[in-house]
């Protein structure tokens, strides 16, 4: 399938099941609440498709734009309603009953965060182990002390098994604190603590992978650079490379695992290079370009040529994790908990400026991550529909006026006064919002742009 559509289809079934979601959970509690609902619309704009259903002949539509949805009620400010239907009006009913009505939709996505969690942590998913890779020689892992082939075991006295859940364990521990601690065993069985700073997370307005800030890498296998196949009409039979040879030195820098020399290879896209091998236990001295060509947005070089010791340090690289069900759905309701808590705390600190707009992201990006998500496999492409529902349903609880939050607000105001608020106050409410949220999107369109731009 063409990598564009694969990526559209993908980013097409996340949008669309967090906004069927998001809306029928606003439906079900209407309709719970003896509210009339009108129509049930996917999509803003000209219907594309309209088919009336139920017992007050709702219209389900399908529209042209896609990004968002709406539930419309009977209500009275919207038009004339008849004496017999009062009752089942929007605007009539307690103020209970509009906040349950109108919280319904995030809460929606909250709740199908934690089945989509459930599932996964149920059916189970191969995650990396926490083994760490050697850090760059200028970098805070590497002034902890950190070396090559050390696996994690407890990030501030917290077990964890996994890459992501050290990963997300950093990143909590960035938002409040200044340093933590990782507590390490080695090949060696030797256990020991490394702190590591956490202020550079902080000081870049959490622009960029935190991890790559801190130098912390995933494992490299100490596989020597011993060539075991040339591809033909590649760079590296081009420049007289053969089966058999061990890459010492690139450009002068000495190789001593095979990932240095992909590291070398990747960042020298159609640039010439002075590569020395050892063939038969003598030097040969050759030039070989690697030829660009297009990964993920980025142009990378490669040779064609593939290494031949793939096994040799037996180390154990990934885990399979798994729960019965009443651990998973526990996981699953903790999982969703904080990743929102997290959420609402990053947005905060967005307000204050501890955190770069640059951060906001568009359907682009979205785009990008459901496509890389769903060709890792379909465990990773539910935690990431998982993670985007719980990020529709923070966003909706923000109390901004025209989204569910901003309505939520006025009802708090009009329990507080004991009385609604003016329609003259929400009309200004409802012109403040849609300017912020155009802002936001604006800002959200900047930065997948740059992000093209930039690779």
């Amino acid at each position: 399938m063409n990598g564009f559509l694969y990526y559209l289809i993908a980013f097409a079934v996340v949008l669309g099941v967090l906004i069927v979601v998001h809306e029928f959970g606003h439906y079900i509690v209407a309709r719970w609440a003896g509210v009339k609902v009108l129509r049930f619309s996917v999509g803003f704009g000209k219907p594309l498709l309209c088919r009336r259903m139920g017992r007050d002949e709702t219209e389900w539509v399908l529209a042209a734009f896609p990004l968002g949805g709406y539930v419309k009620m009977l209500d009275e400010r919207e038009g004339e309603v008849a004496a017999d239907e009062l009752h089942r009006t929007f605007n009539r009913q307690p103020v209970a009953r509009r906040i349950a009505i109108v919280a319904a939709g995030p809460l929606a996505n909250l709740l199908l965060a934690v089945l989509l969690y459930w599932g996964v942590f149920c059916y189970g998913s191969k995650e990396l182990r926490p083994i760490l890779g050697t850090p760059p020689a200028v970098s805070v892992a590497a002034g902890a002390g950190i070396v090559n082939g050390e696996v994690v075991r407890r990030v501030a006295g917290e077990t964890v098994q996994t890459w992501q859940d050290m990963r997300w364990m950093l990143l909590k521990k960035a938002a409040d604190s200044d340093s933590v601690e990782l507590e390490v065993i080695n090949a060696k069985q030797e256990i020991a603590l490394r702190r590591i700073d956490l202020a550079s997370i902080r000081e870049s307005g959490w622009e960029g992978d935190a991890f790559e800030l801190l130098g912390l890498v995933f494992y490299r296998p100490q596989i020597r650079p011993l060539i075991a196949k040339v591809s033909a009409g590649s760079a590296a039979a081009s420049g007289g490379m053969l089966p058999g040879d061990e890459i010492v030195a690139i450009d002068e820098l000495r190789i001593t695992t095979w990932p240095d020399v992909v590291e070398r290879i990747r960042k020298s896209a159609d640039k010439r290079l002075n590569v020395e091998v050892l063939r038969d236990g003598h030097p040969v001295f050759l030039h070989v370009t690697p030829e660009g060509v297009e990964d993920r947005g980025k142009r990378v070089g490669r040779i064609g040529a593939a290494v031949g010791d793939t096994g040799a340090s037996g180390v154990e690289l990934t885990t399979l994790v798994r729960y019965d069900p009443w651990t998973a759905l526990h996981k699953a309701a903790v999982e969703t908990w904080e990743k929102s808590t997290f959420s609402f705390a990053m947005i905060g600190k967005m307000l204050t400026g501890e955190v770069s707009l640059r951060n906001l992201s568009g359907p682009v990006t979205i785009a990008d991550y459901a496509g890389q998500s769903a060709r890792l496999g379909i465990d990773y492409y539910i935690k990431f529909m998982a993670l985007v529902s719980i990020s529709l349903g923070v966003l909706n609880l923000l109390p901004i006026p025209i989204l569910d939050g901003g309505h939520l607000l006025y009802y708090v105001i009009e329990i507080i006064k004991r009385g609604p608020v003016s329609e003259k106050t929400m009309e200004i409410g409802q012109q403040i919002g849609l300017a912020l949220l155009l802002m936001l999107m604006a800002f959200a369109f900047y930065n997948d742009i740059n992000r093209l731009i930039s690779g």
